[in-house]
């Protein structure tokens, strides 16, 4: 099955004592025909898991620069069709960097989700974030999920509630995302690695899958910091924005492994 494409890269990950590092990126920006480029220098530069963002119209979670990322994507004509077309692509060449997307449910239930499940499976996606999704709402989506492969990554936040936490531990697949702070995502001076330290303890001790840090992380030294007590890291707007300022499919490659060279130096190190 496809999620035990994650389950490999973390077993491989404890067993060099490394953390993960997971780059978000919006498929279909900086352009339609970049996507897989970026994704194989992403994985050539020490990605461990790729979240390929789903463009959508209303990305109530997302801060302004992947707002404006999504919207210049759908511009473009980057649909569900196109995400899994660009997994289908980037799978002819790689078959192991695990491919999780990052997105919204509207799309999934216009689609129907047994559909999409089996759609996403068909073109070698391992995982979906669904940002809109409760825990306490998910169990028919984690069922149909988990009967085709596909790997339902759940999200707990600084405010959630011990119940909730144990909720979203007995449901995880995969791997459990940590928001680092409370708001909307973005690189961002609120980040505090020692507050968040804490709380990645609490949850390490409570999943049953790893438990990785996103929101506010934008360099090799907040990625660092933060991958202290999780067992991996997701940069993304930072990303994003790098990317927004390149002209074509090589150049956007180009920026894509240099950005990510320094942070995958920095979490080995």
């Amino acid at each position: 099955m496809p999620v035990a494409r994650i389950d490999a890269c973390f077993a491989r990950l404890r067993a060099s004592r490394r953390k993960a590092l997971i780059p978000f990126i919006t498929a279909g920006d900086p352009g339609l025909d970049a996507t897989v480029p970026v994704m194989h220098a992403l994985a050539a530069a020490g990605a461990d898991v790729i979240e390929l963002g789903v463009p959508f119209s209303d990305p109530m979670a997302d801060g302004p620069t992947i707002q404006r990322s999504s919207e210049r994507a759908l511009a473009r004509g980057a649909g569900l069709r196109y995400v899994l077309d660009t997994v289908q692509a980037f799978r002819r060449d790689d078959t192991t960097t695990p491919v999780v997307l990052m997105g919204y449910l509207n799309p999934v239930e216009i689609h129907g989700t047994a559909r999409f499940a089996e759609a996403a499976i068909a073109a070698g996606v391992d995982g979906v974030l669904l940002v809109d999704l409760p825990p306490e709402e998910a169990a028919e989506t984690l069922e149909i999920f988990t009967a085709a492969g596909l790997a339902l990554i759940l999200l707990a936040s600084p405010t959630t509630a011990d119940a909730r936490l144990d909720l979203l531990s007995s449901m995880a697949r995969g791997y459990l995302y940590y928001v680092s702070f409370a708001g909307v995502t973005g690189a961002s001076e609120r980040l505090d690695s020692s507050a968040a330290g804490t709380r990645l303890r609490d949850l390490r001790s409570r999943s049953t899958v790893p438990v990785v840090a996103g929101f506010g992380i934008k360099d090799a030294e907040s990625a660092a910091a933060m991958a202290v007590e999780a067992d991996g890291v997701v940069v993304g707007s930072a990303l994003v924005a790098a990317l927004a300022e390149t002209v074509d499919a090589t150049g956007a490659a180009q920026v894509a492994r240099t950005f990510l060279q320094p942070l995958r130096a920095a979490l080995d190190a």
